[in-house]
């Protein structure tokens, strides 16, 4: 792996009894999509939110495109960005206004923060509503404006926290484009999110964390792999169920499993899918119980996320407060500057 451009050692952070993150080592290689995966609560925001000089770790270091995160924040402001998961526009500002604001904030020239503000609006596809107020832009509108104001500075690495929450599916695969394309011309990128299929899309490599803590590492494929290969899934009658699971055992890599609510049965297969399905239909039809659907399943990174944690990605922990995201809604604006 070359130099990464964000590296963490030890990082850890408490809100008062509420240990938010735990000794986190990160490594991103420069030019790459990085996702952190995990639920709310889990401490994604929080690690953003060191990262990008808005919280000072209790202890660990992180490093970003050359600077200390601390003792060199006022110099590593500059060169990154930030979209967050709530749309940080100033509503009563037209859409260039915005932008130019930001582009002052970096203390760029009038005339050059106004020439990068149109080529974003340009680019987002925001040119027409230019001159329209924030508040009258929708939700997808507001979101690319906001992604927009984080690259008028043009960093070398944009954090993106959450940026597709409460979006329609079609603002969603617009800014799913927005960020490959981000990719190519460059850019390295650090994207928290909760959603497994926009990290399957997206990211190079991910990190999944639970708890305050890294529990998993790889490449998409690397992480379903962890959980061994392809699974068989069918559905059988209710009154069969149990019989059905008695006369799977032996197949596949694994014993079968069953879910009485749902009626569905599951055979770890391994690499053996099409032999192990074969023999399936073959005992079941010999033992006269009739199957209402069957596949393989290659695994998700759901799969993973349930088999590493216990839990489904998208299910709130109940022993944990979110303590991270409410500092961050008195904040307001969340950019860094």
């Amino acid at each position: 792996m070359e130099e990464a451009i964000i590296r963490t050692e030890g990082l850890t952070k408490s809100f008062g009894k509420v240990q938010a993150v735990k000794g986190v080592d990160l490594a991103v290689e420069q030019g790459t999509v990085f996702g952190l995966l995990g639920p709310n609560g889990a401490g994604k925001t929080t690690i953003i939110r060191i990262l990008t000089t808005l919280l000072e770790p209790d202890e660990g270091t992180a490093v970003v495109a050359g600077f200390d995160v601390v003792r060199d924040a006022a110099r590593l402001r500059p060169v990154i960005g930030l979209a967050g998961q709530f749309a940080a526009v100033d509503e009563n500002l037209t859409g260039l206004e915005n932008l130019e604001m930001v582009g002052r904030l970096y203390h760029l020239p009038a005339a050059q923060a106004r020439r990068r503000a149109q080529d974003v609006l340009e680019r987002f596809d925001l040119a027409d509503a230019a001159n329209r107020t924030a508040k009258t832009y929708s939700g997808g509108m507001r979101r690319r404006l906001d992604v927009g104001a984080s690259l008028v500075g043009q960093p070398k690495v944009l954090f993106m926290d959450e940026p597709t929450t409460g979006l329609d599916p079609r603002s969603r695969l617009v800014l799913w484009e927005l960020i490959r394309d981000l990719q190519k011309e460059g850019t390295t990128l650090l994207l928290c999110t909760q959603y497994l299929e926009e990290a399957d899309q997206l990211c190079d490599r991910i990190s999944v964390i639970d708890l305050g803590t890294v529990i998993a590492e790889g490449t998409s494929e690397e992480l379903k792999n962890k959980i061994g290969g392809e699974v068989l899934e069918l559905h059988v009658a209710a009154e069969y169920l149990a019989r059905a699971v008695e006369t799977l055992r032996g197949l596949g890599s694994g014993e079968p499993t069953k879910d009485d609510d749902t009626r569905l049965i599951r055979v770890p297969v391994g690499s053996e899918g099409p032999t192990v399905l074969l023999e399936t239909v073959r005992r079941l039809d010999d033992a006269g119980i009739p199957i209402h659907d069957i596949a393989l399943h290659r695994p998700t990174l759901d799969d993973v996320f349930l088999s590493l944690t216990g839990h489904a990605a998208e299910a709130a922990l109940e022993d944990q407060e979110d303590v991270e995201a409410e500092p961050e809604k008195k904040r307001g604006r969340r950019r860094n500057r």
